[in-house]
């Protein structure tokens, strides 16, 4: 059992008194098939259908991507879980929440009133152990889940912004689109074992900082906590990661400019994988040089040449870049919308 589930460990302290037959405890690697249907049913709400990656939650639940996390399921007189909070230590200041519950459950309201407040004890206790003042929770139900919201609500949070997730199809002729004229992308060097130059990860990773310092909800993660969550995701590749450069207008040496990370969605049923783009990142002095699309041409021209269907990311809906824009100009079109509640916490001693 890895740390954060180990049931001897403090993630059972001050466990939520929950009604009726329903007890709270911390999940395990046999709860994994309950919790993809739980997780099943929550996108089946939301966006009419669902296509969740069994991998990806074993991750959560007793692989990497659980180290960071504090999280405990429902469960009945049957110990099968049918409700699922997870709070994941994201950066210093920041936990984000995922709350799934069984509708069909009749005591669901309380269920969730308690564990929203476990969430948040979870938070605090996550932001004392780093030595912040203060932490924000962040959830992102699907947008239009009036009871979600409600709960949200009741918990003290407030919804903030909406987010655009988008696709678009990807045909075999995409492989043959290349970046602008002046914009050069590459993939980050890596090693002969695969390991990427961890100078090139560094450049990702301040790019990426400074092009979002102007985002509504921009904060710092440090570089081996980035490193090591884009890699707890089963869909995780080296060969997934690039640098766009831009040619100096008066001459020179390459200037950086941008990046680009992805990872590989599973396939839909009858369908082949795709490509999410995790983030795209461009300096403010290099934007309007094509640079972002650039980018995205080659994320769909490398899907194109792996013989992928889709390209998937999302979007802030009120982007200062209005990136949604250019996103509708290369042919993605919304496929859902998520809602972003956060509740700021001031750490008392």
């Amino acid at each position: 059992m890895v740390p954060m589930t180990d049931t001897t460990s403090d993630s059972l302290q001050d466990l939520p008194t929950l009604p009726g037959q329903w007890r709270a405890r911390v999940p395990g690697f046999s709860d994994i098939d309950a919790l993809v249907e739980l997780r099943r049913l929550d996108e089946l709400q939301g966006t009419g259908e669902a296509h969740i990656d069994p991998a990806g939650i074993e991750s959560e639940v007793a692989g990497q991507a659980s180290w960071t996390r504090r999280q405990i399921v429902a469960v009945g007189e049957d110990d099968v879980p049918r409700a699922w909070i997870t709070v994941h230590d994201r950066a210093a200041g920041r936990a984000l929440v995922w709350g799934y519950f069984d509708r069909d459950v009749p005591e669901v309201d309380q269920i969730a009133a308690a564990f929203y407040g476990w969430a948040e004890s979870a938070a605090v206790s996550m932001a004392r152990l780093r030595g912040v003042t203060e932490t924000r929770l962040d959830e992102s139900p699907f947008a239009g889940d009036h009871r979600q919201a409600g709960w949200l609500r009741d918990a003290g949070y407030a919804k903030r912004r909406t987010w655009l997730h988008m696709e678009r199809p990807v045909a075999t002729e995409d492989a043959a689109l290349e970046p602008r004229a002046g914009v050069t992308v590459r993939r980050v060097e890596r090693h002969e074992n695969g390991l990427p130059v961890a100078a090139d990860l560094q450049v990702v990773h301040q790019m990426l900082e400074e092009s979002f310092e102007d985002h509504f909800n921009s904060y710092r993660e440090s570089f081996p906590e980035f490193v090591q969550r884009l890699r707890e995701d089963p869909g995780h590749s080296w060969d997934h990661w690039w640098l766009a450069y831009v040619d100096p207008e008066d001459g020179g040496d390459p200037l950086a400019a941008g990046t680009l990370v992805c990872s590989v969605l599973t396939a839909k049923e009858g369908g082949a994988e795709g490509t999410y783009v995790e983030y795209i990142g461009v300096n403010r002095s290099a934007r309007g040089r094509g640079v972002a699309k650039s980018l995205l041409g080659v994320a769909i021209a490398d899907a194109a040449a792996r013989g992928r269907d889709r390209v998937g990311l999302e979007v802030d809906a009120d982007s200062p870049t209005k990136a949604d824009q250019l996103y509708l100009t290369l042919g993605f079109e919304t496929d859902y919308a998520t809602d972003s509640w956060f509740k700021d916490i001031r750490i008392e001693d």
